[in-house]
C-alpha cells in the first residue's frame, strides 16, 4: 500500500487517517514550512530547531534514508489529513545489545489526540516484535510534561534524572531517562 503514490505507508496499526512514513526528498519543502511555523515552540525543547533551514531539512531526509540503508533506525513523517503532522523514529540501533532511543515532535496544530503517543506505541511495538530488541529508551526534559506524558501514556518507565545533559540555544535541560523492555511491555495490554 502506498500514500500519495509515492513510499510505502509503515503497518504500524496506527488508528484513522494516521500514517507513518518514510520521508522522501521532495518532502523537505513540506517538512521545513512545518518546522518554520512552529519554531519558537520547538526551539524551546530540539537543539536543531533554531537554526533549522531549508538545506539542512533536506539533509536531515538525506541522513534518514541513509540510516534506513545501513539497518541503522528509522525516521518517519507523521502523517494526519494528508499532512506532515510531525516526525517519530528510533536513533541508531544497538544489535549488540538490542536497544535503541526513539524521539519525536509533533506541530502544535496537531497535538493533544493522541497521534504521538499512538505513534510511540506502534514504534515500541515494532521495535519489540519485528525487531527483535530488548530495550527502548526514551529522554526528554525533566520540564516538557507534554513530551513526558507521551512517554509514561505510551507505557515507559521513568529510571532517573539526567543532570544537565543536552544544551539547547544557551540553556541546559536535566532529562528524564524513560525505557520501555520487551519482556515487560510486550505483556502489558
Amino acid at each position: 500500500m502506498t500514500l500519495r503514490g509515492r513510499t510505502p505507508v509503515l503497518d504500524l496499526g496506527l488508528p484513522g487517517d494516521v500514517h507513518l512514513r518514510l520521508l522522501e526528498d521532495d518532502d523537505a519543502d513540506e517538512l521545513y514550512r512545518v518546522i518554520d511555523g512552529d519554531r519558537d515552540r520547538l526551539a524551546r525543547w530540539m537543539p536543531w530547531a533554531r537554526a533549522q533551514t531549508l538545506e539542512g531539512t533536506r539533509a536531515f531526509i538525506r541522513a534518514t534514508r541513509r540510516q534506513v540503508g545501513e539497518d541503522d533506525g528509522m525516521q518517519t513523517a507523521v502523517e494526519a489529513e494528508g499532512r506532515i503532522a510531525g516526525i517519530v523514529g528510533v536513533h541508531g540501533i544497538s544489535w549488540l545489545h538490542g536497544s535503541t532511543t526513539i524521539g519525536y515532535w509533533l506541530a502544535e496544530e496537531f497535538t493533544g489526540r493522541g497521534l504521538m503517543t499512538a505513534s510511540v506505541r506502534a514504534y515500541t511495538r515494532h521495535a519489540f516484535g519485528t525487531w527483535g530488541l530488548h530495550r527502548m529508551e526514551l529522554r526528554a526534559a525533566v520540564d516538557n510534561d507534554r513530551s513526558r506524558a507521551v512517554a509514561e501514556r505510551a507505557g515507559f518507565v521513568p529510571e532517573g534524572v539526567l543532570r544537565g545533559a543536552e544544551r539547547v540555544g544557551d540553556r541546559y535541560h536535566d532529562l528524564m531517562v524513560y525505557a520501555a523492555l520487551a519482556t515487560e511491555w510486550m505483556a502489558t495490554p
